[in-house]
């Protein structure tokens, strides 16, 4: 614990380090215990001031896009630009005890040696503090808060991720000392990605498949998987079911070490969320950039896209939301969109229209597995 606490002293004094690292439990009780005691030291101190929490700020102005040297894999990180939660600005007080009771909590669930979830903790909370804890939202960014001012994982600070993602085809998983999962033998619902992050790190992963495709929707993996297309394609197939989920996002992650020449490639809905989803897989979220780095990926947009629309009938087609550009205007002022997908989304804007996956359900329920092997043939992705 003592070196723990040096290590922690040092960190503490380098304020350009904008990553989260991946931290032991000594370690990250070490952390917390040097933040209790700068604060203290200030109260303390013959001229006592009221201490500021120093974060980094998790906004699209202080993030980048990083090019790997020896990868086509990118990912979104965080300068050294900080913002602060503060007890003497009356607006972020209750922010400023939200980071405190939550440093709290994980220091008490890494002292127990268990792992809980972002949804235990808000109903803990709501019940030992509902003064300042009334909605998951709040949680979830006091425990980004805490990320950013530790500079170490959610994982290493005992927080599991809720995983709704599934996983099937050409893949067999398995833990140490546990029996082989076969992907493509766990029927039409596939095989549930664990929230254990510890787990997903330490799979034993082995494969005969050629790609891997990253589906948006249930939906869709369901039919994908009941029609056995990974069969015909050689795949992993894996979905978070929506927006990725930090599981799903590791074990794709995981997946692109382990199988460095199968190509990534998603199939998304062809509107600004779509779009937004796919980044998340490529890049990362930029409120999650202290951690991008781990979950990036060199996902390929496969489809649907807009020269995929003449498969499509017109009136197939929906207009767009309100949502859907306020998602598409987020999108265009961000750095990290490339050049090919700025011009997809500009044609999205200016059609006014979107179009979903199963709108190619007109040529007939098995027509996906086409749509897909033909694009592959053609390496029809970007």
């Amino acid at each position: 614990m003592e070196e723990a606490c040096k290590s922690s002293l040092n960190f503490f004094s380098d304020q350009h380090l904008c990553h989260a690292d991946v931290l032991s439990p000594p370690e990250v009780i070490a952390r917390i215990q040097v933040a209790v005691l700068n604060f203290l030291r200030i109260l303390t101190s013959p001229a006592p001031a009221i201490s500021d929490l120093p974060l980094v700020a998790r906004k699209s102005s202080n993030s980048r896009l990083s090019q790997g040297l020896l990868t086509q894999t990118s990912w979104i990180f965080l300068t050294n630009a900080f913002s602060t939660r503060s007890l003497a600005r009356p607006n972020a007080t209750k922010a400023f005890i939200r980071v405190w009771k939550v440093m709290a909590m994980c220091s008490q669930i890494l002292g127990q040696e268990k792992k809980v979830t972002q949804r235990e903790i808000f109903y803990k909370l709501l019940c030992d503090s509902p003064d300042y804890f009334s909605s998951q939202s709040q949680v979830n960014r006091t425990v980004q808060d805490v990320v950013a001012l530790l500079r170490c994982s959610r994982y290493s600070l005992g927080i599991m991720a809720s995983s709704r993602g599934l996983v099937a085809g050409r893949l067999l998983l398995q833990e140490p000392n546990q029996g082989v999962v076969d992907c493509a033998a766990c029927g039409f619902s596939g095989h549930g990605i664990s929230g254990d992050l510890s787990s997903i790190d330490s799979l034993i992963m082995k494969t005969d498949a050629r790609y891997i495709i990253v589906v948006e929707k249930h939906a869709i993996f369901q039919r994908l998987v009941d029609d056995r297309v990974f069969n015909q394609i050689p795949s992993i197939l894996i979905t978070a079911k929506g927006y990725p989920d930090i599981a799903t996002r590791l074990l794709l992650h995981r997946m692109s070490r382990a199988f460095p020449d199968l190509p990534i490639l998603a199939l998304v809905d062809w509107n600004p969320a779509g779009l937004a989803i796919l980044c998340t897989f490529k890049f990362g979220s930029i409120g999650m950039g202290l951690e991008a780095y781990r979950y990036a990926c060199n996902v390929k947009w496969l489809g649907v896209r807009g020269d995929d629309l003449e498969l499509i009938p017109e009136h197939a087609l929906v207009p767009l939301k309100p949502k859907d550009l306020q998602i598409a205007k987020s999108l265009m002022s961000s750095e990290i969109l490339q050049e090919n997908y700025r011009e997809e989304l500009t044609f999205m804007v200016e059609s006014g229209q979107r179009a979903e996956i199963e709108a190619l359900y007109f040529h007939g329920y098995d027509y996906l597995g086409k749509f897909i092997a033909k694009k592959i043939v053609q390496a029809n992705y970007i």
